[in-house]
């Protein structure tokens, strides 16, 4: 199952279904809790049309501070008024005192604060009552690291019980800026816990430094990695993620026929052979 991020600027094009047709959307709910009139109609269109997933913005779930209730009470009203099926966030933090720093910024490896993330990630699991999926993130320096990355995600998704969502773009960029093994880190995750995997673009600005974007075509290295990395998992949706810099519909066609056909190879085949 491979879908696409539900933008406004394609929204029209993924109702009407006959330039691009994927398995599924997603989006996040910041991005639509509160609208009303014509983006409202559009939305409930867009969720009759096709299965949603969710993947937020604003949990901050590596803050400092006490969990948002009430934003967290919208997220639960909005999951159960358009039946998402997943809902997944960001495993970095965006807001501290109260200051909202609109990016993801990444939270130090150490032990005490996989401990703190996991009792916020259990707190927001109990009260949606449903798994919370955790996003590998891409960061650009390392703050304060007394474990290795692997190790820290691997003692989150132990102590919370989470799920992960891989994002095989993210992994590829940190590898390439972090100078370490992206199939050895992903062959050290826990593959029961992946429920779900995000595929995007990238630009290098430097010879040594790679920026992930979402606003370019997936690169034939990334695509190499994900075909490694399903023969490893069992099936779960797979994203392609473009925010910007659209190009031609039959172009981001050609990216979810192309993820369809790696997944058709490795995963619908040989379940179909086993079942």
């Amino acid at each position: 199952m491979v879908g696409i991020g539900f933008r406004r600027e394609i929204a029209e094009e993924l109702l009407a279904g006959d330039q691009i047709k994927p398995d599924f959307i997603e989006f996040a709910p910041e991005n639509w809790m509160d609208i009303g009139g014509y983006w409202k109609k559009i939305l409930h269109q867009a969720v009759e049309r096709y299965p949603v997933l969710c993947h937020g913005l604003s949990l901050s779930i590596g803050s400092p501070e006490p969990l948002d209730m009430d934003f967290l009470r919208y997220v639960k009203s909005f999951l159960e008024e358009y039946q998402v099926k997943i809902y997944s966030e960001h495993l970095s933090y965006s807001k501290c005192d109260n200051a909202h720093m609109y990016d993801l910024l990444p939270i130090p490896f150490r032990m005490d604060a996989a401990k703190h993330i996991s009792e916020r990630i259990q707190q927001v699991q109990d009260y949606l009552q449903r798994p919370l999926v955790m996003e590998i993130v891409s960061y650009y320096t390392p703050v304060a690291a007394e474990m290795s990355e692997v190790d820290f995600i691997n003692e989150i998704a132990q102590r919370s019980g989470c799920q992960l969502l891989l994002d095989v773009n993210n992994v590829y960029v940190n590898a390439f800026n972090h100078q370490y093994d992206a199939k050895q880190f992903i062959a050290a995750l826990p593959a029961d816990r992946v429920a779900y995997i995000h595929m995007a673009g990238h630009e290098q600005v430097a010879p040594d430094l790679i920026i992930d974007t979402h606003g370019q075509a997936v690169i034939d290295p990334v695509y190499e990695l994900f075909d490694w990395t399903i023969q490893r998992l069992k099936p779960v949706p797979v994203l392609l993620e473009r925010d910007f810099n659209f190009p031609q519909l039959q172009e981001l066609q050609g990216e979810i026929n192309r993820l369809q056909s790696i997944c058709q190879k490795h995963w619908y085949v040989k379940h179909q052979l086993t079942a």
